[in-house]
C-alpha cells in the first residue's frame, strides 16, 4: 500500500535538494571585478597627482644664496621688483646709450646665473638685456600658483624698464617656458622683434606628446602660445634645434602656420637645451638684434 504524503504549510519538505552558496565563484567575480577596476583607478590617482603636482612638473627651480652675486660684469647689476606676495630678482646688462632692450623670459630650469649667457652679443649689437627669475628661481622669493600670477609678474617686470625704453628698439625673447610668456607679452606690445626660442604651440599640445593619458581640462597651465602668436602683427622669429625631442621642431611650424610673416630657422645638431652653445644660433641672434632678421 502506497503511502501519500501531504504538506502541511507548516512543515518543510526536508527531502528536497538545498542549493548551496559557491563561495568561490563569488570571490572569483570579485577578484575579476577588482582586476577590471585597477586601471580606472590607477588612471584616476595619476590624474589626481598631475593635478595636485603641475607646479614640480613644469617647474624645476634652483635657489641662489642672497649673498651670492649673480654677476660681477662691471655693466651688469642686480635689482628686485616687488609685486604681491614675492620679490623678484632682475638681472640687467645695461649699455651707455642703448639702441634697445632685450626683455628676456627663460626655460622651467635653473635661475639666472645658468641663463645670463651670451652677453657678447648683447654688447657687440649695443642692446640691454633685461631678465627676471620667476617666483621661487634664484634669489626670487615666493611660489608660483597660477598661470595668470606668471603674467602678471612678467608685466610687472617689463613695467619697471618700459620707460626707460620708450622710442628705442624692443625686443621680446622667450626661451621653451618662457614661450607662452614672452608671446602673450609681445601681443599686448607688438615689439620690433618677438624671438622665440625652442618654443611650444601649448602646453595641451605638449602634453599629448609627453603625456597622452593626461586630458587637457586637467592643466592648470594651458600656456597658449599659439593663441598669442596669432595676434602679433609685428615680425616674429622661430629658432628650434633640430635634434630637439622634448619639444619637437614640429611645434614652431605650427606657430609660423598662424603667422605667415614668421621666419623659422632650425639650428643644425642642436637639441633642447644647448641651442645657444652654436655658432649658427650666436649669429643668427646678432642678426636679429641688429634689426637684419624680419
Amino acid at each position: 500500500m502506497n503511502t501519500i504524503h501531504t504538506l502541511r504549510p507548516d512543515m518543510t519538505d526536508t527531502t528536497a535538494p538545498v542549493e548551496k552558496p559557491a563561495p568561490r565563484r563569488r570571490r572569483w567575480k570579485a577578484v575579476l571585478m577588482g582586476l577590471t577596476l585597477l586601471p580606472a583607478l590607477a588612471w584616476a590617482l595619476a590624474c589626481l597627482a598631475v593635478w595636485l603636482g603641475q607646479e614640480r612638473l613644469l617647474f624645476k627651480p634652483v635657489v641662489t644664496p642672497a649673498s651670492q652675486p649673480l654677476s660681477t660684469a662691471p655693466d651688469v647689476s642686480e635689482r628686485f621688483v616687488d609685486v604681491p606676495g614675492a620679490r623678484l630678482s632682475v638681472l640687467e646688462l645695461r649699455r651707455p646709450d642703448p639702441a634697445g632692450v632685450v626683455f628676456f623670459l627663460h626655460g622651467n630650469s635653473g635661475n639666472l646665473q645658468e641663463w645670463f649667457v651670451n652677453t657678447e652679443v648683447y654688447r657687440r649689437t649695443n642692446m640691454d638685456l633685461v631678465m627676471m627669475d620667476y617666483r621661487g628661481y634664484g634669489k626670487s622669493s615666493g611660489h608660483i600658483g597660477s598661470e595668470a600670477q606668471l603674467h602678471a609678474d612678467v608685466q610687472a617686470v617689463w613695467q619697471s624698464v618700459a620707460e626707460r625704453y620708450r622710442g628705442r628698439r624692443v625686443v621680446v625673447y622667450g626661451r621653451s617656458l618662457g614661450s607662452a610668456l614672452a608671446a602673450t607679452l609681445a601681443a599686448q606690445l607688438q615689439p620690433d622683434l618677438t624671438v622665440l626660442v625652442s618654443p611650444y604651440s601649448s602646453m595641451a599640445a605638449l602634453a599629448r606628446l609627453h603625456y597622452p593619458w593626461v586630458p587637457a581640462s586637467l592643466l592648470r597651465y594651458p600656456l597658449r602660445t599659439d593663441e598669442a602668436v596669432a595676434r602679433l602683427r609685428t615680425p616674429l622669429l622661430l629658432v628650434h634645434g633640430e635634434r630637439d625631442v622634448l619639444i619637437p621642431p614640429s611645434h614652431s611650424l605650427a606657430l609660423q602656420a598662424l603667422a605667415p610673416s614668421a621666419r623659422h630657422v632650425d639650428i643644425a645638431g642642436a637639441g633642447h637645451g644647448d641651442v645657444h652653445e652654436f655658432d649658427d644660433y650666436r649669429r643668427l641672434m646678432a642678426q636679429a638684434l641688429d634689426g637684419r632678421v624680419r
